[in-house]
């Protein structure tokens, strides 16, 4: 499955059934820009469980609000639209399988 951007429109929609990773980012973030490739790779190994999803902190502030973003990257794991699990700043792919296997 590919990585969804889901907007503060979208965002209930996108992220109400099943795992779901948040991706809470910024263009202009180092760590977001870093990050990005390793979701890549972990869409691709376990996109068949877990869905992918990027949140624009910029663009999309009613959404990184309600979740008390403060931090960016910021990573939410949500369960049929629960918080289960929250890391923030670059994480190694090994550790975000880690997560996400925890949850599914």
């Amino acid at each position: 499955m590919a990585i969804t951007h889901v907007t503060d429109q979208t965002f209930q929609e996108e992220t109400g059934s099943g795992v779901v990773l948040v991706d809470f980012w910024a263009p202009w973030c180092g760590p977001c820009k870093m990050i990005a490739p390793v979701l890549e790779e972990l869409d691709g190994e376990i996109g068949d469980s877990v869905k992918i999803v990027k949140v624009d902190v910029d663009e999309n502030q009613g959404s990184a609000s309600k979740f008390g973003v403060m931090s960016i990257p910021t990573l939410l794991v949500l369960k049929d639209g629960e918080v289960v699990d929250k890391v923030v700043g670059f994480q190694p792919k090994e550790a975000l399988s880690e997560l996400l296997t925890k949850h599914v």
